[in-house]
């Protein structure tokens, strides 16, 4: 791999990680079209999947900040309770990380056409939400959160967006937009580092895996960075000014012209 390659690679990850149109897939059109093989470099996947993460906190610093300092209070506070939300949210797509990933990665070598089909199922979800009937619930409540965790889970399907099936679920549960979308950016930090630490234990115990240098990491760790910081920032205003119809119809053209392709 080359450092363009990284450049392009890594700004399509930051990108696509916060905006709903799916980072798995995306990867997966780019990877076909410049012709790159990554599936055997896992360094750099999870270096760009770092720098996603790394976004998400300095985006997001001030709430997860007020999260941790009332969870140290070691009091059930509403911090706590948000906290323990968030982890009710993460029990799903644990659950399939660790019983069906080979089945999910089989999926990932199947080509365009399983992008294709659930980036168009991407299209509806967001459709749906748009002309749902607002409700703005305060609160995301303890079945919406794992109703939402679900959604996360389904969404490891290559095309399928996380932040678009997340967000758009909290949404036609009835609740608030920016607090949805908030809540989605934090409940993927830890399934992001956990996947993160698996990959490099993965790294560790194969000596076939392909080496990268330093120059194409640190490349493709600052473009993710970057771009990702930009859409973070981005999505959650979008959201909250309820804009979602565009991605939907940007899904639905990308999904058509693979298929089509």
């Amino acid at each position: 791999m080359t450092w363009l390659e990284a450049l392009l690679l890594g700004l399509v990850q930051g990108l696509t990680e916060f905006l709903p149109v799916s980072s798995s897939g995306h990867l997966q059109i780019f990877k076909e079209l410049l012709g790159v093989e990554i599936t055997r470099n896992l360094t750099f996947e999870i270096i760009v999947h770092a720098a996603t993460v790394c976004s998400t906190i300095v985006v997001l610093n001030k709430e997860i900040w007020a999260l941790l300092k009332g969870f140290f209070k070691f009091q059930m506070n509403d911090e706590t309770i948000y906290l323990l939300k968030i982890f009710i949210s993460m029990i799903p797509v644990m659950i399939v990380g660790l019983l069906f990933k080979d089945y999910v990665e089989a999926l990932f070598g199947e080509g365009l056409t399983v992008v294709g089909f659930c980036l168009l199922l991407t299209a509806c979800l967001l459709a749906f939400a748009y002309y749902a009937k607002p409700r703005n619930k305060d609160k995301i409540s303890w079945r919406d959160a794992f109703i939402i965790g679900i959604s996360q889970a389904i969404a490891v399907l290559p095309g399928l967006s996380r932040s678009g099936t997340t967000i758009a679920t909290g949404i036609l549960l009835g609740n608030k937009k920016a607090n949805v979308a908030k809540f989605s950016f934090l409940m993927v930090l830890i399934p992001i580092l956990g996947e993160a630490f698996l990959e490099t234990l993965k790294v560790s115990s194969e000596t076939s895996v392909e080496s990268t240098s330093f120059l194409v990491l640190f490349v493709g760790f600052t473009a993710a960075f970057i771009s990702g910081l930009f859409a973070c920032k981005w999505m959650i205003n979008l959201v909250a000014k309820g804009k979602l119809i565009w991605f939907a119809v940007y899904c639905l053209v990308v999904g058509l012209f693979i298929l089509i392709w």
